[in-house]
């Protein structure tokens, strides 16, 4: 059995005007891909990023004491749950050298620590600290902090922390991932 090539259709020539039609629609199918890919890692804030960083020490507070002779009203004493403000007392910070006193003292401290891993302005930057902490395997939260003269400040904060080897031992693994955190202690107020 012979084949007979004669008989193979052979390949009709396309016109030319399709060749650039297809090459026209296919060009403007990746510009709209490009376009949209442009758009999506725009909108989006960059996670990891450090160019807009805020430092890490929270603004100081003004302490403005009220007249107690100009005192208002007293008010119903409800009490009012807000899940970010969960801290009883006074926060003050904490040098290394006051942690170092803190652990050689016997006996049950009533102060509660936390370490702060920075404070913004953008909740977006705090979120990505707090993502970033979650990728080494610790949880933090996110608190708005409502700065009189500053406007509300996100603050990322790991804790609460009572044992004074567990915060040494966070605090080096922050360090060792070159996250820059300061301790904050909280002092228990005393209840009547």
């Amino acid at each position: 059995m012979s084949l007979d090539y004669k008989q193979i259709a052979q390949p009709r020539p396309d016109s030319p005007g399709s060749f650039l039609i297809g090459l026209f629609f296919g060009f403007l199918l990746g510009l709209g891909v490009a376009a949209g890919i442009a758009v999506y890692f725009f909108k989006t804030p960059a996670p990891f990023s450090e160019r807009a960083r805020v430092p890490d020490k929270t603004p100081p507070v003004a302490q403005n004491l009220p007249d107690p002779s100009k005192a208002p009203p007293p008010v119903e004493d409800k009490p009012r749950f807000d899940f970010y403000r969960i801290l009883p007392g006074r926060e003050e910070p904490v040098t290394d050298r006051q942690l170092r006193e803190a652990a050689k003292q016997p006996g049950a401290s009533k102060d509660v620590y936390f370490i702060q891993a920075g404070s913004f302005q953008n909740p977006a930057d705090a979120d990505s600290v707090k993502a970033r902490l979650a990728l080494m395997g610790l949880e933090a939260t996110v608190e708005p902090a409502d700065l009189a003269e500053k406007g509300v400040w996100y603050r990322v904060r790991l804790g609460p922390y009572k044992r004074i080897e567990e915060i040494n031992r966070i605090r080096q693994q922050l360090a060792q991932n070159g996250v820059d955190a300061s301790l904050v202690r909280v002092k228990d107020v005393p209840t009547n």
